[in-house]
């Protein structure tokens, strides 16, 4: 884990609770206190109503395949090792989309409508990536 060399996420003010929950294993999203609209990317208003009333509530970590690409040549020079590899927008149960990538199966494998789950990969200390695997 110490030598990762792969670009790691920066959080911002309104993301932080998103990373410090996936460093726990658990994945979080916003929702709104006003309208009720569950939301991801975090942001500091809902885009529903724009509200500023958005708690974080710990999701099931399910969903599904809404789409993906399988990338046969790296994406960044550090991905090399990987290739190929699966980036997918997956729609969680609750309804947001989520960019991710699916592992524990073959790029091959994934399918629009995969049942997927939430999995963490702890790739330093400090940071906890949400990735997806079959269901």
């Amino acid at each position: 884990m110490a030598d990762y060399k792969k670009p790691l996420p920066r959080p911002t003010v309104a993301s932080v609770p998103f990373w410090e929950a996936a460093k726990r294993h658990e994945l979080q999203i916003q929702q709104c206190g006003s309208c009720g609209a569950h939301i991801f990317y975090p942001r500091e208003v809902c885009p529903e109503c724009l509200s500023a009333n958005l708690q974080w509530l710990k999701v099931s970590g399910k969903g599904t395949v809404y789409s993906y690409t399988i990338a046969e040549a790296p994406t960044h020079p550090t991905f090399m090792e990987d290739v190929p590899y699966v980036i997918a927008i997956v729609e969680l149960a609750e309804g947001p989309h989520l960019t991710t990538n699916i592992t524990g199966c073959k790029p091959h494998e994934v399918r629009v409508g995969m049942p997927v789950v939430a999995a963490f990969d702890d790739v330093t200390p400090e940071v906890t990536l949400v990735k997806f695997r079959p269901a």
